[in-house]
């Protein structure tokens, strides 16, 4: 509702429904009265965070993340940042708890989209392929 028609009343009662469930403040009331940026859900980008955010929490353990962050174009950031844990190969707490990188990502706009198999390009010659594959 919000991105065909904005933050209307409606995508507000919907968002408003989910929180009522979880026993937390409505939209309204959580932003007005605890959010740096109070009236967030006042136009169409800040209620399209906060339902991500709600999204987010609402399906925390269920693998759905990785398919969200793929359907709104927005995995570049959390997928190209380091990751990072504790030295567990140290016995001196002060060299364990230092954070080490472990390993360092890279999502491309290529990652978005799968390759597509070279029959299916060969077999309908008006097929084109994903970009960069």
């Amino acid at each position: 509702v919000n991105e065909a028609y904005g933050p209307t009343a409606e995508a507000i009662h919907y968002l408003n429904l989910v929180r009522e469930r979880a026993g937390i403040p409505q939209v309204q009331d959580a932003w007005d009265n605890y959010a740096k940026h109070p009236g967030e859900y006042n136009n169409k980008d800040g209620l399209r965070k906060i339902i991500q955010r709600e999204r987010q929490n609402e399906m925390a353990f269920e693998g759905q993340r990785f398919w969200d962050l793929r359907r709104w174009k927005t995995a570049e950031d959390p997928y190209n940042s380091p990751i990072e844990g504790w030295d567990g190969l140290q016995e001196d707490p002060n060299q364990y708890y230092r954070v080490k990188k472990y390993f360092q990502p890279n999502f491309r706009l290529k990652d978005y989209f799968w390759p597509i198999r070279q029959y299916d390009l060969t077999v309908d010659k008006n097929m084109v392929q994903n970009p960069g594959w």
